[in-house]
């Protein structure tokens, strides 16, 4: 039983965005640099509660020294999810959720965007956070080939902690 507040998006200005919404938010953003270096990042973090498990995945478009505009979804799951592979391949499943409602297409728009100044530097590339470490004391490093290869199948480039930022620090914080 998975209470989704469904497709609902929202950020610091903007509350109950639909993912329409969110996608312009983000062609915005990168019109305002058609040169720039693009990061499209996707991470989810989550938080056992005393009742529930909190899920933040979050959506960040980063234009590299030039800022970013980012968004959460939350998912709360109504009791404490306490297996950590659980609660980690929940995780990855939520970001591949997201992930999945960019379509080729809409990739495709995104592409385009920066594609006439890639001679000129402007880059475009996808991520996936995933908040697990492979660190000799980090209980998750049993887990870290089977989230990358999930993140790699849908053809995201996946970053584990120090560098998934996007699931260790900024889903991290909605999560409290």
């Amino acid at each position: 039983m998975t209470t989704v507040s469904n497709e609902s998006f929202q950020n610091l200005s903007q509350k109950n965005m639909s993912f329409e919404q969110v996608f312009d938010s983000i062609i915005q953003f990168m019109m305002q640099d058609t040169s720039g270096n693009y990061r499209l990042i996707f991470g989810t973090d989550s938080q056992v509660h005393a009742h529930y498990t909190l899920f933040i995945t979050g959506i960040v478009i980063q234009c590299i020294g030039k800022g970013a505009w980012a968004c959460i979804r939350k998912v709360t799951i109504p009791r404490k999810m306490t297996n950590l592979h659980e609660r980690i391949s929940y995780e990855t499943t939520l970001t591949e959720e997201v992930v999945s409602l960019f379509t080729e297409e809409r990739k495709k728009q995104l592409i385009d965007i920066v594609l006439p100044n890639i001679y000129q530097g402007a880059t475009f590339t996808i991520e996936g956070h995933i908040d697990i470490g492979s660190g000799n004391r980090n209980k998750t490093k049993i887990f870290v080939n089977e989230m990358v290869a999930r993140m790699e199948s849908l053809g995201l480039e996946p970053k584990i902690k120090p560098e998934a930022f996007v699931a260790s620090s900024y889903a991290n914080r909605y999560t409290k």
